[in-house]
């Protein structure tokens, strides 16, 4: 697909007006003090183990605005992306975990005591 870019000069000449859209390019590498570890710290969510379903695979989680979903905060059940991750927790942990859409699911893909 190509982008075209019209100034808002051009746009003057031609008497019209429009949205102008601009590219953002991905400017971390020149931020030294960022780190990939970091990046992937910010998409954790904050959140309460509730219910653990180990024959079904499934964790509820009473949780904190999911910003990577566009989701408030809520309880819900999520499915665990590996059946190991629910013998890290037990019901009432405090936790920060990651989740992304798996096959048409919602699904916790990592998970870590909160501190």
């Amino acid at each position: 697909m190509k982008k075209t870019l019209i100034t808002t000069a051009l746009l003057a000449m031609l008497g019209g007006t429009a949205p102008v859209a601009f590219a953002q390019a991905d400017h971390s590498a020149h931020h030294g003090g960022e780190s990939a570890a970091s990046e992937a710290d910010a998409k954790l969510a904050e959140g309460t183990v509730k219910k653990i379903d180990k024959s079904a695979g499934k964790l509820t989680i009473a949780h904190g605005p999911l910003e990577s979903l566009g989701m408030p905060a809520m309880t819900m059940v999520f499915r665990t992306a590996e059946p190991g991750l629910l013998d890290q927790v037990k019901v009432g942990d405090k936790i920060r975990f990651a989740v992304e859409k798996v096959g048409g699911a919602l699904t916790v893909t990592a998970l870590e005591a909160a501190q």
